[in-house]
């Protein structure tokens, strides 16, 4: 009797839970449908009741049905989540652009905690910390089949405080250690500096709230130092983990001046959404290179999608991560919330990049002449990608064609001027695993040290002189 009374409260209890949400129209269909989920709920029930009864240790209801969520959710796709009260408060937090911890973007690939990417001038970045890299231990406890939830919150803390995280990288013999001291950490979500008289770099780190009015004052300062006009803009997309869906609008709509943005496909018709550009006095007309890389995920690709679909910018790069799904975020009545999968998103012309990424124009990856050590994979292998996650859900479009071969520095003696040559045998960069040879290396948004984007400004000047032969050809003619 023991057994079968708190069994049978708890049924009761789950039951009129089940009750309600059938007459709110969770379930539109009744009978046999019906009859399905009340029976899954009272096997539920009963191995609740089973396990609190006859497991080892006390265990509480709340954290017997807090697994059950959870395990609910991960068994889904990879992006959808419950989030306690805590968890909930700091995601609020992480999109404004001010949170507490190393900086780093991580998912979950085959049970292990894998990295993203590092967020640019963060504690993660400056240790080296690289996308790919498995973290095997954090503070010496294993990470194998941690959930994201647990593996974030051993990594926040308060500023100042250190955490100790054993790494696995792809070519290295032995795992290695690297220590991480926390910081608050402030994003600044956009970059920008002139490249060149009537050329402009603008580099977008994340996607969060103010991100379309810093973009805007950013060009609107590189069109002053190039006295008032651009020639040319190259936008930084490389290793944008994403953000606000509104923001990657606001972003495109800066850049475009009619046709749709993005769109989304979900099974509510509230999930079926249509975004468009409109036509802005401080539309940016000028010619664009955007950059892209693995570590481009979600808003990055909707920003990329829409600039490539309408011709608007050359994208240039490797293939995108290929995170094409839109997670709402539904919150609970105790604070906490639930973040679910609940569309997809698509480009302009119809694709959905889910599990695909997107195909840049100019297909070249980031290496400089000789800085790669021999056997060392190449940069297209090195990013984790939506496809590579346990649980992703395809696009259902046809297989896309494979990437062509990616091009291959247009100089390889780059890397023999100034700032490109290789360092000093006897110094390893922080973060990289004990033995590894220092090379030349790669520094994003460097001229002269950044391959893709001295390509990218090659191209914005082949533009200009192309467009003033046609012009003159035009006047002959």
């Amino acid at each position: 009797m023991s057994f079968l009374k708190p069994r049978r409260r708890l049924l009761a209890s789950v039951t009129l839970i089940a009750a309600l949400w059938l007459a709110s129209g969770g379930v539109k269909t009744v009978g046999a449908v019906a009859r399905e989920s009340y029976e899954n709920i009272e096997v539920f029930t009963n191995i609740l009741a089973i396990v609190q009864k006859n497991y080892v240790d006390a265990v509480t209801t709340k954290q017997l049905i807090d697994g059950a969520i959870n395990g609910m959710l991960t068994s889904l796709d990879p992006h959808s989540a419950y989030l306690t009260p805590d968890l909930y408060r700091e995601l609020q937090v992480d999109t404004q652009g001010s949170f507490g911890g190393l900086g780093i973007e991580i998912t979950v690939k085959n049970g292990i905690i894998t990295v993203v990417s590092p967020i640019e001038d963060t504690p993660a970045f400056r240790a080296g910390i690289k996308p790919g890299d498995q973290i095997l231990k954090i503070e010496g406890e294993f990470t194998k089949d941690m959930s994201l939830v647990e593996a974030v919150k051993k990594m926040r803390g308060p500023k100042g405080t250190k955490v100790k995280l054993t790494l696995r990288r792809e070519g290295a013999a032995d795992l290695f250690d690297v220590q991480v001291t926390r910081e608050n950490i402030q994003i600044q979500s956009v970059k920008s500096r002139p490249l060149e008289k009537g050329y402009g770099y603008v580099r977008l780190t994340q996607f969060q709230e103010r991100t379309d009015e810093d973009l805007e004052k950013a060009i609107e300062t590189l069109g002053k130092q190039s006295g008032g006009k651009l020639e040319g803009l190259v936008l930084d997309l490389r290793n944008n983990p994403g953000g606000l869906l509104t923001q990657a609008v606001r972003v495109s709509d800066l850049f475009l001046d009619a046709g749709m943005i993005v769109y989304t496909d979900g099974r509510l018709e509230s999930q079926k959404q249509r975004y468009y550009a409109h036509k802005r006095k401080n539309h940016v007309e000028c010619p664009m290179v955007a950059l892209v890389n693995g570590g481009s995920a979600s808003a990055a690709e909707i920003v990329a999608g829409a600039l490539q679909d309408h011709r608007r910018a050359l994208i240039l790069g490797t293939q995108t991560f290929g995170k094409g799904s839109v997670q709402t975020i539904l919150p609970l009545g105790d604070n906490s919330a639930l973040r679910l999968t609940t569309a997809r998103y698509y480009t302009p012309r119809g694709r959905s990049i889910q599990a695909t990424g997107i195909t840049p124009d100019i297909i070249m990856s980031n290496e400089l002449a000789a800085a790669k050590p021999s056997g060392a994979q190449n940069e297209v292998g090195d990013f984790l990608r939506e496809e590579n996650l346990r649980g992703h859900f395809n696009n259902g479009n046809p297989q896309p064609a494979k990437p062509e071969k990616p091009e291959k520095p247009a100089k390889p003696g780059d890397a023999e001027k100034p700032g490109g040559a290789t360092q000093p045998q006897s110094q390893t960069p922080v973060g990289e695993p004990p033995g590894a040879s220092a090379v030349a290396e790669v520094r994003e948004g460097e001229t002269g040290r950044d391959p893709q984007l001295d390509r990218a400004l090659e191209l914005l000047k082949s533009w200009k002189v192309f467009k003033a032969l046609t012009n003159q050809s035009t006047e002959t003619g």
